[in-house]
């Protein structure tokens, strides 16, 4: 008998256990034709759980309600998972972790989203008390990830997959980047787990909140006029918005200082375009066509280096460090070009970068809003001398042996 899931496909809480079969090779199916609030209140349904609630697992040996004892079957299911991490104090911190994502991170986005969705009452107060706790949940999330890739160990554990799955309805409905960006470790960490494959798979793209939902009114019912009489009307004093609440009214949008530059001869697009459709001769093609294009008045070009590279002793810790970074680097994509190349054929692996930016210095509000941006070191190239020109064609075209190293990866931003 195959493993049946009984939810809806979007649910983060069935999310769970079917990413965790992604990982462990388990094949858990979804319930064909499940409907939310009539599914789950057949007498079928009820007979697994006797509330109602979803997910529940339909196994050979019986059913199991509740997500996260949900996603540890599965991930039980093959002796010594690595998603149970590889000792006694790895499978507890994993534990810690998993009750720390329910009971500080999963309820209080819960108290903050859903009085605003309409599904509980709505109390000012009780939002800002919620709120306040996420902060001070994320904040000690975010101390633990200044110094840790994942929350336990090098890999993804089962730790991850739920906090991941936790954290994906607050970055999808309700926590702005304007709310997040108090946390950088905590970004970098979720987009690092939600854009993995196994993720993917059942995620899909996930995109963050641009805005607060705003508060669902529900209005009584109003008498007939016939059978009422009117009185005459009272002014109303006009109630102050929650702070939470200002946060989600529309803001005009300031112009970025890039778009006020004096005119470009250069177009970027043009530029991506060619790196992009070039497949063959990319030195006489792309590298002269980017020399011939570059504009020193309207562009700089500047090399970077990762200040840590002795860290660099896993190479997909580091390939992920720099997926994350250019992830992040996502606000200046109108407005700037980038290689990164991850260097050597052993560890410690060396992380190197070229970047070309609109304008003569690296904007401020990337210095400002890319926190990675203080962990490599940034020197302009300065293109009248001819070693460090040919040093850049050489980045542009992934030039191999680099500097008489190997090339483990090489990414591209455009």
């Amino acid at each position: 008998m195959a493993l049946i899931l009984h939810s809806t496909n979007n649910n983060k809480n069935a999310s769970k256990a079917l990413i965790a079969g992604e990982y462990t090779g388990v094949k858990v199916e979804l319930a064909k034709d499940f409907q939310m609030g009539v599914s789950n209140n057949t007498p079928e349904f009820l007979k697994m759980n006797p509330i109602g609630k979803v997910p529940v697992l339909e196994t050979p040996d019986g059913p199991v309600f509740e997500s996260n004892a949900i996603a540890r079957y599965v991930t039980k299911l093959k002796p010594n998972n690595p998603l149970f991490g590889s000792s006694l104090i790895e499978y507890a911190q994993i534990e810690q972790w998993n009750d720390f994502s329910a009971t500080e991170v999963d309820a209080n986005i819960g108290r903050w989203l859903y009085p605003r969705l309409g599904y509980r009452v709505y109390i000012p107060a009780a939002e800002e008390a919620a709120v306040a706790a996420l902060k001070r949940a994320l904040g000690a999330l975010n101390t633990h990830l200044a110094c840790n890739t994942y929350l336990v160990g090098h890999l993804i554990t089962l730790a991850d997959i739920i906090m991941g799955c936790n954290l994906s309805i607050g970055f999808r409905m309700i926590m702005t980047k304007s709310f997040t960006k108090e946390f950088p470790h905590v970004e970098r960490y979720f987009w690092t787990v939600v854009n993995q494959p196994n993720f993917c798979k059942i995620l899909g793209e996930v995109k963050q909140a641009e805005s607060i939902p705003a508060v669902q009114s529900k209005k009584p019912a109003q008498p007939e006029k016939s059978k009422v009489k009117e009185e005459p009307k009272k002014e109303v004093k006009k109630e102050e918005p929650s702070p939470v609440e200002e946060e989600a009214a529309p803001k005009p949008k300031a112009k970025n200082p890039l778009d006020l530059l004096p005119p470009s001869k250069m177009i970027l697009d043009d530029w991506k375009r060619l790196y992009s459709n070039t497949k063959t001769n990319f030195r006489e093609v792309a590298v002269k066509g980017f020399w011939d294009m570059y504009d020193p008045e309207g562009y700089s070009l500047w090399f970077c280096d990762y200040k840590y590279n002795d860290e660099n002793t896993v190479s997909f810790v580091t390939l992920n460090k720099v997926g994350g970074f250019l992830q992040r680097m996502d606000l200046v994509r109108k407005y700037a070009f980038g290689k990164m190349l991850i260097v050597g054929s052993e560890a410690p692996f060396k992380v190197q970068g070229l970047w070309l930016f609109r304008g003569k210095e690296i904007p401020k509000f990337v210095m400002e809003e890319v926190y990675d941006m203080e962990l490599y070191e940034w020197k302009e190239v300065d293109i009248n001398d001819e070693a460090q020109k040919e040093r850049v064609s050489q980045m542009i075209e992934d030039h191999e042996p680099f500097e008489g190293e190997a090339l483990l990866d090489a990414k591209c931003f455009k």
